[in-house]
């Protein structure tokens, strides 16, 4: 007698869930190094042109902790106040405003210069999903995120994106407040009591919980040393390395 084939199944803290929403950047695609990148460029240029009177506050921007902290998740004009005001600044609205430009200006250029990819691991995920006939959209406070999608090659497994264009025409809030995954699960026609969202950043783990989502999922994709703790208690039940995580080997039919 011939054994079953196996593949992949959701893992267990799944089973209930009745749909699915990812954050986009450094969730479904690698693309947080390239908006940490720019946003490097961008701060450290300002801080060289405008240095704060603390010298302690004017090192440069660290591409991983600041990154962490005041920018991943958030609009671009959100992270940019809240960086400039954490090195002891007082921005005006044109500060903010250039410095946004700036960083936006890198990161065309980078992300047409050499494009990004999807991980393995999420489009594995997903596929699994839709297997399960569990639905998935895609959030990203960014305006590129319909971009990044469709230059990875991942856009047509997604039944619904909100990206930062979609916020700004409807006036959605950004994160950590949960606007962008509770429009997300409205369009997917699944209370957020029963869905799931998927965030690496920390202002998204803190908008799923907001939101009253049923699971919160953190995504720790470079494992460092408080990055774990600090998903968790901003709002993630749960912590992974990579989306193959929420994946099990199932018997085949």
């Amino acid at each position: 007698m011939m054994a079953a084939r196996s593949h992949e199944v959701l893992a267990p803290v799944l089973r209930d869930i009745e749909a699915v929403v990812l954050d986009t950047d450094g969730v479904i695609t690698d693309s947080a190094k390239v908006h940490a990148a720019a946003w490097k460029t961008a701060f450290d240029t300002f801080l060289t042109e405008h240095p704060p009177d603390d010298l302690a506050q004017r090192r440069p921007f660290d591409a991983g902790e600041d990154y962490l902290r005041y920018v991943d998740g958030r609009s671009r004009l959100d992270g940019a106040t809240a960086f400039l005001v954490s090195r002891g600044l007082d921005p005006t609205e044109a500060s903010v405003h250039a410095v946004a430009g700036d960083k936006e200006r890198l990161f065309t250029e980078r992300l047409r210069e050499h494009g990004v990819d999807a991980y393995p691991g999420t489009v594995r995920l997903v596929r699994a999903l839709r297997d399960a006939e569990v639905p998935v959209a895609a959030a990203s406070a960014s305006r590129h995120a319909r971009e990044l999608l469709t230059g990875a090659g991942v856009l047509d497994l997604f039944d619904a994106l909100v990206d930062g264009g979609e916020a700004a025409r409807l006036g959605l809030a950004g994160k950590p407040r949960p606007d962008l995954f509770l429009e997300a699960a409205r369009r997917l026609g699944v209370p957020p009591a029963r869905a799931a969202v998927v965030e690496d950043a920390l202002a998204g783990v803190e908008g799923g919980r907001r939101g009253g989502f049923a699971l919160v999922v953190g995504v720790d994709r470079a494992d460092g040393p408080d990055t774990r703790r600090r998903l968790l208690r901003h709002g993630a039940d749960v912590v992974v390395n990579d989306l193959l995580e929420l994946l099990v080997e199932g018997a085949g039919r």
